[in-house]
């Protein structure tokens, strides 16, 4: 088989950073999209130096025409795109419902509702073209369970897998796979950037999950890499949640 060609988003830190070395590991050959361009050319460099196969396309997601030229681009280069990781989010407050800041709402809804809208819809329309492929969207605990001082976040993230699943049986019958991974904390400068706001830490972070601790990265990744793999080929419309028991509770 040919080299997977895999697109992963918000590929410039934490879970996305992850997948995108987990797939160059797997003999994939990834794009790696984001906003930052030197953490985007730093992780090139990582993975090439690893053995790997990647390059980087800087993207905004919540730009509609951003991300139509982003799949232009890998399809003009690559021929085709197999594999995508939609990575790309971000929570930007922490606040109660009635105090929430009207205009952080918006720019989470274009960055992590609108961008999975734009990125599914471009991906879907090349992989009905080649009649294959796999996408994988991150959405949350967030996304599954009402979630104190995140009430917009949360609304993004349930959003993520209504596309997610409506997408998902649409397409279904065409060999395209849609499936959804619904994180825990996990140690990533998302969850960093939350500690940074002083309303809790990861001690009670940890706390909070039946296993004890916060999860890593390549703990996310591995499972964005087995949905994405042929090993889940009867799998679509799913919603994986690796998150150390939280959606248990």
């Amino acid at each position: 088989m040919h080299h997977p060609i895999a697109l992963v988003t918000g590929a410039t830190s934490g879970i996305g950073k992850a997948t995108a070395k987990l797939l160059a590991s797997k003999n994939a050959m990834v794009i790696i999209s984001g906003r930052r361009v030197p953490e985007g050319n730093q992780l090139v460099e990582e993975i090439l130096a690893a053995g790997g196969q990647a390059q980087f396309i800087r993207c905004d997601v919540s730009d509609e025409e951003a991300v139509r030229s982003l799949i232009d681009n890998v399809v003009a280069e690559h021929g085709r795109i197999d594999w995508l990781a939609h990575c790309a989010a971000v929570s930007l407050e922490a606040k109660l419902f009635a105090d929430a800041d009207t205009a952080v709402f918006k720019t989470m809804v274009d960055i992590n509702l609108m961008g999975t809208y734009y990125v599914m819809k471009y991906a879907i329309r090349q992989m009905l073209q080649q009649d294959s492929g796999a996408i994988v969207n991150i959405s949350s605990i967030a996304g599954l369970k009402g979630s104190p001082l995140f009430g917009p976040y949360a609304a993004t993230k349930f959003g993520v897998i209504g596309m997610s699943k409506s997408a998902a049986l649409e397409y279904a019958a065409r060999n395209i796979r849609i499936n959804v991974v619904a994180p825990g904390g996990v140690r990533t400068e998302l969850l960093e950037g939350l500690f940074a706001l002083g309303q809790f830490d990861e001690a009670a972070v940890a706390a909070m999950h039946p296993v004890k601790r916060i999860g890593e990265p390549l703990e996310i990744a591995q499972g964005i890499a087995w949905l994405l793999s042929d090993e889940s080929l009867f799998v679509t419309g799913h919603v994986l949640s690796i998150d150390g028991g939280l959606q248990a509770l």
